[in-house]
């Protein structure tokens, strides 16, 4: 039997719908669950805005462990170098050239006629070819193209490199029997296919993608493109399901095993169900296994680098020294350090800066009765200014109200509270952590009053926000 690879897209799927929204940090999250659950390759949404999604990249890489991470590139040189360089350090890296085949889609997207396109299609996959031996040319919209250009454009990339051909049916009116003729067509038309990978991508407006897959499969394909939480797409659970039951038939063996499947798709169904509200600061929890990591006093600074840099930090070289001196004061003194308290170390420590943002007064009314509310006075500068925002919550409201004095919304990576005395007068401890453009940045906040505790915590995030962009 031959073996057939799920392709998972529900990364990719999360940037060009509404109905997706996930935060960096739960790309991370969701990269590694579907590396457990043993999908062949996980896709992953493109460079758009080469700082930011770069290093989204590289700490999805660097999170993949057995799948091949597949990112799409644009038709151009630039393109391909700067995904490249991202990606490059992944275990198993695809780059993707996807590109519109239909003759109404290929002017529109790519505003080019068909001879040039032809030309950018076997320069890009060539040019990928000459990076990494995975490459996969994606003929997007292909079951609505002119069929003698679609054989074209595929034996073009073919012979420029391309390990794996897909073909998708973005418009999803086609019967599985109609699905299993056009690919008979294109096996007849393109011989070359029989020596790559065909893959296959179906929309699921008819509710007919699934099976559609099914028969793809059967019709000789070896990649199915499926998402664990399906927007008009082929379901990861269904499809594999059906493959590990039917192999007499399919004479297929799917190694994406369903043992965990449930548990899996469940969590990502979680993720993707629950996002975060347009007026709330709080973006969906993640559990992060990799908390449960320890440091010692014997681990030298390129270690405790190491894991600052995998809880999303860029510090410079004199705060790095300077928690890893704050970090062997503590590990000397109890036997193991634990990464909250690492970020306790970099939040008090690292990148200490002047206050732009100072917290004046605060008024927060909350109760079981009635929607928290807060007034927040923050003096910028010589300036006050105040906000008056409702929340889910005290602490919700508190973070709208700093949001709409500052003008912009950060992404919350992490919020953490905790008790440093005890007693009825016990001081509370938050620590708050912001990502803005890739980067994280911590404060932390002390006071008798953990609303205080949390806000402090904010602002002092937000001012190292201010500074570097200040002083960039």
């Amino acid at each position: 039997m031959r073996e057939v690879r799920i392709s998972d897209g529900t990364m990719k799927q999360s940037g060009h719908t509404k109905e997706i929204s996930l935060t960096f940090k739960e790309k991370l999250e969701m990269a590694k669950l579907l590396d457990r659950l043993g999908v062949a390759v996980i896709e992953a949404e493109g460079i758009e805005q080469t700082k930011i999604d770069s290093l989204r990249i590289k700490s999805i890489a660097s999170s993949v462990k057995n799948s091949i991470l597949a990112v799409p590139v644009k038709l151009n040189q630039e393109s391909v170098s700067i995904t490249w360089n991202a990606l490059k350090l992944a275990r198993s890296p695809r780059l993707q050239v996807p590109a519109a085949i239909s003759p109404t889609q290929m002017e529109y997207i790519h505003h080019l006629k068909a001879p040039a396109m032809l030309t950018a299609i076997e320069d890009t996959v060539r040019a990928c070819r000459n990076l990494t031996e995975d490459v996969e040319f994606i003929a997007d919209d292909a079951t609505r193209s002119d069929q003698d250009f679609l054989y074209k454009a595929v034996r073009a990339a073919i012979e420029a490199g391309a390990s794996t051909i897909t073909i998708c049916d973005a418009a999803g009116t086609m019967l599985p029997d109609e699905f299993t003729q056009f690919l008979e067509t294109l096996y007849e038309n393109v011989p070359e296919l029989k020596d790559v990978v065909l893959g296959v991508s179906c929309s699921d407006d008819l509710s007919m993608a699934d099976a559609c897959a099914v028969a793809a499969v059967i019709a000789g394909a070896g990649e199915v493109k499926a998402a664990a939480y399906p927007v008009s797409m082929i379901s990861l659970a269904n499809v594999v399901r059906i493959l590990n039951n039917k192999q007499d038939i399919c004479q297929v063996v799917c190694r994406t095993g369903m043992t965990e499947m449930k548990r899996i798709t469940d969590q990502i169904r979680w993720m993707c169900e629950t996002g975060r509200s347009a007026k709330s600061p709080f973006d969906n929890g993640v559990e992060d296994g990799d908390k449960e990591i320890s440091l010692t006093e014997h681990d030298d600074l390129t270690a405790v680098m190491k894991q600052v840099e995998k809880l999303g930090y860029d510090l410079s070289e004199e705060d790095g020294a300077q928690v890893y001196e704050e970090f062997l004061s503590i590990a000397r003194k109890k036997e193991r350090v634990s990464l909250k308290e690492l970020e306790r170390v970099i939040a008090s420590t690292a990148m200490q800066v002047p206050a732009t943002y100072v917290l004046e007064s605060y008024v927060i009314n909350s109760g079981n009765l009635l929607t928290s509310t807060a007034h927040l006075k923050i003096r910028k500068n010589d300036q006050m200014q105040e906000s008056v925002t409702l929340g889910d919550g005290p602490i919700d409201a508190a973070f709208l109200a700093i949001e709409s004095i500052v003008g912009q919304h950060y992404e919350l990576d992490d919020f953490q509270i905790q008790t440093v005395t005890e007693g009825r007068d016990a001081m509370g401890e938050a620590l708050v952590k912001i990502r803005h453009e890739g980067k994280v940045y911590s404060g932390r906040g002390i006071s008798t009053d953990i609303i205080g505790s949390s806000i402090r915590a904010y602002v002092n995030a937000l001012n190292k926000i201010v500074y570097e962009e200040t002083n960039s």
